[in-house]
């Protein structure tokens, strides 16, 4: 069977802590495992603007043996001037993984279901799963754990990342609150599966109107630009329903000591998060970034174990 990863909760429990410590195996011994040797190719196709997922994705499937492929996604009009169907029984044809960064997780569903190779969601609309690897990564090299620890999401909860979080959180048994105001927060079928994965690790999943309370105590704080991509428009109103959601000293001084904090970028000092909290030293930002590699790389590897890539030993 073909395994793909297209959503946090594509991962067992014990499926994310396995790709976790294959990201910590990879990031100490970089060039020990190359799945992808021959060099077999890997799709890259992009939608969206995209700085560290690109360098990530192409740095890390280089560094596993394999070729990156960059396809122009403006170029190749998947959807438009062809259906994703026919574009995935011709990617599948040619190369042994697909990593997508697009719009509606739809179509990433559909890829899935036509190109016979695992596809990675590289972010959608509703998803940033490989993000929350990278980010799970980061909180258990500062804290030394990941279940039992409270995280807090603060501002635009109602977005790709307060859903991944709400999933990959649970899924790591930690107690996520995601505190943002009022049509800003996940929906109530995210906060209900969360709290389904909660259910069987130990973890948990709260909504928060005040932000104060949402970081009172918490020991990861994490925020996330207020204008997404294709948001530019609401950018005054935005800023002025998110003001007091804002990352600042005075916010952080609210959590746990040793919290750290965290944003996957790219960040808009000033607005979402105070350049004192970004540069200071509870940030984790820079580790954060890098860590996207070495979880891609574990999250490549893993799938085509799982597919039954012979070439592909963990």
């Amino acid at each position: 069977m073909i395994r793909h990863f297209l959503r946090d909760d594509d991962l067992t429990p014990a499926e994310q802590a396995h790709v976790l410590d294959l990201a910590q195996a990879i990031k100490a011994e970089p060039f020990a495992r190359r799945p992808l040797a021959g060099p077999r190719s890997v799709a890259m196709i992009f939608d969206k603007p995209t700085l560290r997922t690109q360098v990530s994705f192409g740095a890390g499937i280089a560094e596993l043996g394999g070729s990156p492929m960059l396809v122009e996604g403006r170029l190749a009009g998947i959807g438009v001037r062809e259906s994703v169907e026919d574009v995935a029984r011709v990617l599948g044809r040619q190369v042994a993984v697909v990593v997508w960064r697009t719009f509606f997780q739809s179509d990433l569903d559909t890829m899935a279901a036509h190109v016979g190779v695992p596809v990675v969601n590289a972010l959608t609309d509703d998803f940033h799963p490989c993000q929350l690897i990278a980010d799970l990564l980061t909180v258990r090299e500062h804290l030394g754990r990941l279940a039992g620890v409270t995280v807090a999401f603060l501002g635009d909860g109602a977005c790709n990342m307060g859903n991944s979080w709400l999933l990959a959180g649970t899924t790591a048994g930690m107690h996520v609150r995601v505190s943002g105001p009022q049509g800003y927060v996940p929906s109530d079928a995210m906060f209900e599966r969360a709290g389904e994965i909660a259910a069987g690790t130990g973890g948990s999943a709260q909504a928060f109107a005040d932000p104060v309370e949402a970081v009172t105590g918490a020991d990861v704080v994490v925020t996330d630009t207020w204008i997404s991509m294709g948001k530019e428009a609401e950018e005054a109103e935005r800023i002025a329903v998110f003001g007091g959601y804002a990352l600042t000293s005075e916010l952080m001084a609210h959590a746990a000591p040793g919290a750290i904090a965290m944003h996957c970028l790219p960040a808009y000092r000033g607005k979402e998060i105070a350049a004192d909290v970004i540069d200071g030293p509870q940030s984790v930002v820079w580790d954060e970034a890098e860590n996207r590699r070495h979880a891609q790389k574990a999250v490549i590897a893993f799938l085509l174990a799982q597919s039954g890539s012979p070439e592909a030993g963990e």
